[in-house]
């Protein structure tokens, strides 16, 4: 989803995800709804192959704090893909494993602005933090 979120708002996006089915589904639901397909990469988040993507300005993510080893590999992770003054964002529906993350994060210098929002999920409502980190 933030894929195509960043796609309709007009965004050079490269998706990555460690899943290739993940991929799969990010370009087929952009292509079916939007009628694009963005760039992907299969991206190993414990082996990183930095110098063939490159880094970025922004990086964001939904969602992909719910295992330990995801969190731990995340936090080491995000300082590579950022560019100098970069930015990540992550919204995460208060997954037990988002500390982790977080406190990793912070132990390399970043700072966590916190913005709380409620979206829905079918009949319910689901409370979901963002986290905007930077340097």
């Amino acid at each position: 989803m933030p894929t195509v979120l960043a796609l309709v708002r007009g965004a050079s996006v490269l998706a990555t995800d460690h899943y290739e089915a993940a991929l799969d589904f990010t370009a087929h639901n952009a292509s079916t709804n939007l009628d694009l397909e963005p760039d992907t990469i299969l991206l190993d988040w414990r082996e990183p192959d930095i110098e063939s993507i490159g880094t970025f300005d922004l990086v964001f993510a939904a969602d992909v704090l719910y295992e330990r080893k995801n969190a731990a590999a995340l936090a080491e992770l995000v300082p590579k893909l950022l560019a100098p003054g970069g930015e990540a964002i992550f919204a995460d529906p208060r997954r037990d494993e988002a500390p982790v993350f977080l406190e990793a994060l912070e132990r390399l210098g970043f700072e966590d602005a916190t913005d709380e929002v409620t979206v829905e999920q079918g009949s319910r409502w689901v409370k979901v933090i963002l986290h905007r980190l930077r340097r």
